[in-house]
């Protein structure tokens, strides 16, 4: 019997799960097969199941205590009535679960496409499976740019930094290696034998055995996803600020109605009834069901548009962008880099720099980044070479080394940002390295930088014997061999994409990790504003200073990662609505941050992961054109708040008037709930409608004071039609209680129809062209609500056909309500 086997395996301090970090390889491989298989982390990009769904449309407390009602009308003899108003609320929910579950299908589908994999060694096979399929006993090969998708065992490691302030709020990587087991109590932070699930690589490789996942990890016992880490978006917020002032309306006026009702001692369940039914009314039950499918439509316009959402909460976000921030390389210039020229410290061509280049490209095995990949084009080590030791490429260094035999010694070659390179040469191409020599290649570089090249240094040194390990205390007393510049030149299409974003509100600000000069060569070419803002000033800048610098400025040289937080949150200080496109390791904390993370299909695991939309083609037309349809998205999702809580609180408002004067209820509660139900119909095909060129110019965002205001505005507007109906019905008719009941139905189904045609636009109406698809299913609605008396339904209903010159007198009223709503937006801001 094995020791692994002999006693009992260490637990956490959870308890129920190994500590793995105080086992060697062979006890945790143990553990894993004792514990047997485990959920994975999350199930990616699966809709929501139809019953899961179905359940959610009776999620609301009105809903249940409206059946519960129903029901007990139903048992008291008032079958009729209970029966046709449960059909009524299934009916409403089937609708809303069938557009609520196609919506979330389409986007599953659409998240597919960018979900993050991983290659693991399962059962001896190398798969490629998602970061959510990853099970306990893969195996893991881990390079900078990865996330990690599990509690693991490190098998092996060479210069890992991993950053984990997902789990320890710590904002510096930590480093980790392979090694002695660590005590089973050991806090997070010292168990640097393992990685953790959320974590992701900064640099260095490493192996890893996979030991939890799921909600069995570090990760799970704080939140089953990196997502549930993301505050709210502005568009949670105002969904949800929307639903409470509703809700403050829905419980004065409907209480008060229950009360008259009670006063002029009206039948209690019917009361009940009519009280709970206008509840439903007020309350924009299809709301959740509109904003799923708006946004889910809006997601799929985006697709076949090159950007594809993760978050759907964050198109009305991607909206209301005012500003962007952006590194330069593919989104401001081609992004196709070209070897230029390889050069000695003075100046003249020299291949021998490419072909120390091409061995340090070659043979590191970090992330393929662009400039190695342009070394490789057409090159590649010769045969037989070797990497006997690296350093990784890291932020603080900018660099990254190999050893390999150079003719015949081991050498370490450096290739990296020219002046980190620099600072480490004591020579240059064997020449003792003056002052004066410095500065004519720093001089020779700008020069270079000034006419838009990038310049990578390249650095040598033969290794001692007793040099065995190497790390970065080993990049020292180097020998300058030369520089590469390559070229990335300016897309023909920046300026016009810029000047297209401004012309929507979004200002531009390029941040580039290059130095001065480069960056400074785009300010002439892309009419940039203010100066370049060096990453040496962010540092140094006191909170107002750095405000004042992201504002003014567009252009920032030489940052860091930490230096790109800072700005985007400076910026969101300042009041803007930020929005950051990266792709690398060092872009995923900004990602984070701001309020709009983008990235692109080829970024490194840990930015597209951050990021909530990923773009499929990398340009800043493509931006703009998701911020065209974000806006357009949120402009159709408000115009059915807006009309939804504006009728709605028009109608509840006449009720309260009629249940004071009129000896009858003015409208059965099935009545109510029927032309709840008949308007929610064409409202969930709002997401189709066009939107007024204008409308998509401006950001979007919640105003609940405008929102507010428009409600209790053309509500009253409503409320004043609706009397001047119950007056005409009262004085001109004499109608009885079917007559009223059927006269306000049809007026009511008439002028909701007028209401979202003529408020869907601030436009006069004539001069907005609806969906053509929307105004057909809006009108058909409307007419079949309208005749609906003169149908066999009218019985079981209680309708009776109205008198030709009653609907005569409907009609007109209606008419002059569109009129008057007309007028009133010449009157009242959109």
């Amino acid at each position: 019997m094995s020791a692994a086997l002999g006693r009992r395996a260490p637990r956490s301090e959870r308890g129920s799960e190994p500590a793995f970090w105080s086992m060697t390889e062979a006890e945790a491989v143990q553990a894993v097969a004792a514990r047997g298989a485990a959920a994975p982390l999350r199930v990616r990009h699966r809709a929501p199941s139809i019953l899961r769904v179905l359940a959610r449309q009776f999620a609301s407390p009105i809903t249940l205590i409206l059946i519960v009602a129903a029901l007990i009308a139903s048992s008291t003899g008032d079958l009729v009535d209970g029966s046709i108003i449960l059909a009524i609320v299934v009916a409403s929910a089937i609708l809303g679960a069938w557009q609520e579950g196609r919506a979330g299908r389409a986007v599953a589908a659409l998240l597919a496409q960018v979900q993050v994999r991983i290659e693991v060694q399962r059962d001896g096979r190398a798969l490629q499976v998602a970061t959510g399929e990853v099970l306990p006993g893969d195996r893991l090969a881990l390079a900078a740019g990865d996330i990690v998708p599990g509690d693991c065992l490190l098998t092996a490691s060479h210069v890992l930094m991993v950053d984990e302030s997902a789990l320890t709020g710590e904002s510096f990587p930590t480093e980790k290696s392979a090694g002695a087991p660590v005590p089973a109590k050991a806090p997070l932070s010292a168990r640097t034998n393992a990685v953790f699930a959320g974590t992701s690589v900064v640099s260095g490789t490493g192996t890893a055995l996979v030991v939890l996942t799921g909600a069995a990890t570090s990760l799970g016992h704080i939140s089953t996803s990196l997502a549930h880490s993301q505050g709210a978006t502005s568009f949670e917020v105002g969904v949800r600020r929307f639903g409470l002032l509703l809700l403050r309306v829905m419980l004065a006026l409907v209480g008060a109605i229950l009360i008259i009702n009670l006063l002029l001692h009206r039948p209690l369940i019917d009361s009940l009834l009519f009280a709970l039914a206008l509840a439903v009314g007020i309350t924009p039950q299809m709301l959740p069901v509109v904003v799923t499918v708006s946004l889910a439509a809006g997601a799929r316009r985006m697709a076949r548009n090159q950007v594809i959402v993760k978050r759907l909460d964050v198109i009305e976000d991607l909206g209301a962008m005012t500003v962007l921030c952006t590194d330069k390389t593919g989104t401001v210039t081609a992004g196709v880099v070209g070897v230029d020229g390889a050069l000695d410290p003075d100046g003249a061509d020299s291949p021998a720099v490419l072909d120390l280049a091409v061995l340090n490209a070659g043979l590191q095995t970090g992330y393929p980044n662009p400039l190695d990949l342009a070394i490789l084009a057409g090159h590649e080590p010769p045969a037989g070479a070797q990497r006997l030791d690296e350093i990784p490429y890291d932020f603080q260094r900018k660099g990254l080394s190999v050893v390999t035999e150079v003719a015949g010694a081991r050498t370490l070659i450096t290739k990296g940002a020219l002046d980190s390179v620099l600072a480490c040469c004591a020579t240059a191409s064997g020449r003792p390295l003056t002052s004066e020599g410095r500065r004519a290649v720093q001089e020779r570089v700008a020069g270079l930088g000034a006419r838009g090249y990038r310049v990578v240094g390249v650095a040598t040194r033969v290794l001692g014997d007793a040099e065995l390990d190497v790390d970065t205390t080993a990049e020292r007393d180097l020998d300058l061999a030369g520089m590469l510049t390559f070229h990335d030149p300016i897309k023909p299409t920046a300026a016009a994409s810029i000047a297209d974003l401004k012309s929507l509100g979004v200002q531009v600000k390029v941040i580039s990790g290059d130095n001065r000069a480069v960056t400074g060569a785009l300010a002439e070419q892309l009419s940039l504003g203010g100066r370049i803002v060096l990453g040496s000033e962010i540092v140094h800048a006191d909170r107002e200073e750095l405000r004042r610098l992201v504002t003014e400025n567009a252009l920032f040289a030489e940052v860091e990662p930490d230096h790109k937080r800072a700005i985007v949150e400076a910026l969101q200080a300042t009041g803007e609505t930020v929005g950051f496109l990266g792709d690398g390791i060092n872009d995923a904390e900004a990602l984070h941050r701001a309020d709009v993370g983008l990235s692109v299909q080829t970024a490194v695991d840990v930015a597209k992961e951050a990021a909530g939309i990923v773009l499929l083609t990398r340009d800043l037309g493509v931006v703009a054109t998701g911020v065209r349809l974000g806006r357009r998205t949120f402009a159709n999702t408000l115009k059915y708040v807006r009309v939804a809580a504006s009728s709605n609180f028009g109608n509840i408002l006449s009720m309260v008037v009629a249940a004071a004067v009129l000896p009858f209820l003015p409208m059965l509660p099935a009545q109510i709930l029927l032309l709840n139900f008949l308007a929610d119909i064409p409202n969930t095909l709002v997401s189709r409608d066009r939107v007024d060129h204008e409308r998509v110019a401006l950001s979007g965002a919640w105003d609940m004071r405008a929102i507010t205001r428009f409600m209790v505005v053309f509500g009253a507007v409503s409320t004043v039609f609706d009397l001047m109906t119950f007056a005409v019905l009262e004085w001109g008719f004499h109608a009885g209680a079917p007559t009223f009941h059927t006269a306000w139905f049809v007026e009511s189904a008439l002028t909701q129809f007028i209401a979202m045609m003529t408020l869907r636009t601030a436009r006069p109406s004539w001069r907005s062209r609806p969906d053509g698809i929307f105004l057909l299913v809006s009108a058909l609605v409307a007419v079949g609500t309208a005749v609906l008396p003169l149908t066999l339904l009218a019985p079981v209903l209680a309708f009776t056909p109205l008198p030709a010159t009653l609907l005569a007198a409907i009609v007109v009223i209606a008419l002059l309500y569109g009129a008057a709503v007309e007028g009133m937006k010449r009157l009242v801001s959109y």
